[in-house]
């Protein structure tokens, strides 16, 4: 593997650096205590074409490679991981599934928009009794002629409230598990469509999250990407690359932690002495820096994997289970590091560790990436 960065990819991250510490760092402690989105930051993103990183410019997009896109998400989420979540779902869930599975007509319609920064999209697989068990689906799609009629309830909706369009996985044919599942399109603001409240979260509170109901919902036929029966697969294959842009929101959030751990170790003195002398406190910064390193390089590993279109599933699974643990254990030690002044909402680190539990969590709990490794594994070994 090659690990010089392009020309291209060193200005893309340079981009997203300078952005976010000029438009994202200047009130984030704000948002994240008033659980204010950042509306204005993410219409910006768009504009720069942070959105849709690598959907072609034929369909609205940046043309930029995988790889460009896990430096940018990287730099953002140091400063601002609700909108690096954001970001990340709109580029990861929503664009990059349009791109593989939508039809010309149906990727004229949205996705040109959606990559553009127009409009912003949200991805709803997870219902209340369906969490890691995406396949337990009891939102169902029945067909009436020439449209479908949704019913039943998601949670946990990334941008639930404040995307213009939604993919919604939904049971088209009951009793045969998830080849019964299937992927639409849908809009805000039809009938039979509403949003819950924004839900008050440990973490990533500027990024909004919510319930979705559908009652008696109706949504063109026009609007099923690809065939019935294809959601189950639509939805895993997208989560393979949905976990890339986690694993590089984790980096983020464990590299603003090391960078914290390091100037206030430099800063502080305890017995006359900086807290950097200590080995203690060198041995966590040394800790944080490996595993920080090691993550990012599985992270653009399975990046690469995906630009040469060759298999990325076991990659960005590891690259999600590794990142995901340094970013919880960095932003804990850096609490650790600043002591009482850790907890204290003033500092800003206890931010981090709150933001970094989410990264275990969602697109694939870690206990689901071992599942995903170890079967790889056992097949390749076979």
């Amino acid at each position: 593997m090659n690990y010089d960065y392009s020309e291209e990819q060193l200005l893309v991250q340079k981009t997203a650096r300078e952005f976010a510490q000029e438009q994202l760092r200047p009130g984030v402690k704000e948002r994240d205590d008033k659980m204010e989105y950042p509306t204005e930051q993410i219409k910006m993103l768009g504009e720069m074409g942070f959105m849709g990183m690598m959907v072609p410019e034929e369909w609205g997009g940046a043309g930029f490679d995988a790889l460009s896109y896990c430096l940018a998400e990287e730099e953002i989420s140091r400063e601002d991981a609700s909108a690096g979540v954001v970001m990340s779902v709109n580029n990861s869930l929503v664009c990059q599934l349009l791109m593989d599975w939508a039809n010309d007509d149906q990727k004229e319609k949205y996705l040109k928009k959606l990559a553009s920064g127009e409009w912003l999209g949200a991805f709803s697989l997870s219902e209340p009794q369906a969490g890691s068990d995406a396949s337990n689906l009891l939102c169902t799609a029945k067909r009436e002629g020439d449209h479908y009629v949704l019913n039943g309830i998601k949670n946990w909706v990334t941008s639930g409230i404040n995307s213009n369009v939604v993919i919604v996985f939904a049971v088209t044919e009951k009793g045969i598990g998830h080849k019964g599942v299937s992927a639409f399109i849908v809009e805000k603001g039809i009938a039979g469509f509403t949003t819950g409240k924004k839900e008050n979260k440990l973490g990533i509170r500027a990024s909004d999250t919510c319930e979705l109901y559908f009652d008696g919902c109706t949504v063109s036929a026009e609007n099923l990407i690809a065939n019935e029966g294809d959601g189950f697969k639509i939805a895993m294959k997208t989560l393979d690359g949905g976990r890339i842009g986690i694993a590089s929101q984790a980096l983020g959030i464990g590299r603003a932690a090391l960078e914290e751990s390091v100037r206030y170790a430099q800063e502080r003195k305890q017995f006359s002495k900086s807290l950097s002398s200590f080995g203690a406190i060198r041995e966590k910064i040394a800790k944080m820096s490996i595993n920080l390193d090691a993550a990012r390089l599985l992270t653009h590993k399975a990046a690469v994997l995906k630009d040469k279109k060759q298999s990325y599933s076991k990659a960005s699974a590891q690259a999600k289970w590794l990142a995901s643990k340094t970013a919880m254990e960095a932003a804990t030690e850096c609490v650790q590091i600043f002591g009482g002044y850790g907890y204290m909402q003033e500092y800003g680190v206890e931010r981090l560790m709150r933001d970094a539990k989410i990264t275990q969590i969602y697109e694939g709990t870690s206990e689901v990436q071992l599942l995903v490794i170890a079967r790889a594994v056992m097949e390749e070994l076979s």
